[in-house]
C-alpha cells in the first residue's frame, strides 16, 4: 500500500471514530446543558412542571449581588430558596457562609446550611462544628448534608455518618436532609437507616428522574447562570409547592 494512502486511511479512521465518539457519549451531554450556559435567565433550561426553585452556594460562587439577585429574580421561575455551605469535615468554615447566611434571610429568601460530610474525622466532630457554626434559628430550612467523598472504610464511614445524622437531628429536632447522587447512595447508602431521611438527588442533563427514585430536591443542573451571581450555580428544584416547603422550616 502507498505511503500516502496509508496515511490518509489512518486518518480517516480516526476522524470517524472521533465523530461517532461525540455522536454517541459527547452530544447528548451538550445537547442538556448547552441552552443553561450563556443566558441570563435560567429558567429556559428547568424541567416543566414545577414551580419552586432553589440555588446552593459556597465560596467558590464568589461576592454575590444580593440586591440583584433579589430585584432580577425570573419571573416564571424564580428561586425561592437558598442553602449555603457552612462546614466541612471537623475544622473547616466556609469563609462566605456567614455573610451569604445573614443576606439571604435579609433579601427575603428562604435559608438553609449545609455541612459536606468527611470521611476523615467524627461524626460527633463534624456535628459540634457544623451546630456552632451554623446557628440555625426559627424559619430556616432543615440542615442538609452533602454526602460524597468515597470512603476507604465504609463501615467505619456508615457508623459515623449515623452518629452525625443523629446528633443534628436531636440538637434541631427535625430530619436533616441527605444529599448525594444516585449512583452514590446505591453504593454507600443502602442502610434502611438513610431511608428514613428526605432525599437531595444531585442529578443532572435529564428532564425528569425516574419514577422509582424518591426525592424532596432534585439538583438538576450545575450550570445555571442567575443574576447576581458571577460564577455558574447548582439549581434545585423542590418536589412540591412554596407552602409544602415552608412547612418545613424550623419552629
Amino acid at each position: 500500500m502507498p505511503q500516502w494512502l496509508f496515511v490518509t486511511t489512518i486518518i480517516l479512521v480516526a476522524a470517524a471514530a472521533l465523530y461517532l465518539s461525540y455522536l454517541f457519549f459527547f452530544r447528548p451531554y451538550f445537547y442538556r446543558f448547552r441552552p443553561c450556559y450563556g443566558h441570563k435567565q435560567y429558567e429556559i433550561c428547568l424541567p416543566s412542571g414545577f414551580s419552586v426553585y432553589g440555588i446552593d452556594i459556597s465560596r467558590h460562587q464568589g461576592i454575590i449581588d444580593w440586591e440583584k439577585l433579589r430585584n432580577e429574580n425570573p419571573t416564571t421561575a424564580p428561586i425561592s430558596f437558598v442553602y449555603m455551605k457552612a462546614t466541612e469535615g471537623s475544622d473547616f468554615t466556609d469563609v462566605s457562609f456567614q455573610e451569604n447566611f445573614e443576606n439571604a434571610r435579609k433579601h427575603g429568601f428562604l435559608r438553609g446550611a449545609y455541612h459536606y460530610f468527611s470521611p476523615h474525622s467524627t461524626g460527633a466532630a463534624q456535628a459540634r462544628m457544623f451546630i456552632k457554626t451554623a446557628n440555625l434559628q426559627k424559619g430556616d430550612l432543615p440542615p442538609m448534608i452533602d454526602i460524597e467523598e468515597k470512603p476507604k472504610n465504609k463501615t467505619k464511614f456508615i457508623q459515623e455518618l449515623k452518629v452525625f445524622i443523629k446528633c443534628i437531628e436531636e440538637h434541631y429536632g427535625v430530619k436533616p436532609l441527605l444529599y448525594t447522587y444516585r449512583k452514590y447512595k446505591s453504593r454507600y447508602l443502602t442502610d434502611p437507616f438513610f431511608a428514613r431521611y428526605p432525599s437531595w438527588v444531585a442529578h443532572y442533563y435529564i428532564d425528569s428522574l425516574d419514577a422509582d427514585v424518591e426525592w424532596l430536591i432534585w439538583q438538576c443542573s450545575d450550570m445555571g447562570e442567575v443574576p447576581g451571581i458571577p460564577e455558574n450555580v447548582d439549581i434545585n428544584i423542590f418536589n412540591g409547592s412554596r407552602q409544602q416547603l415552608e412547612s418545613l422550616r424550623l419552629k
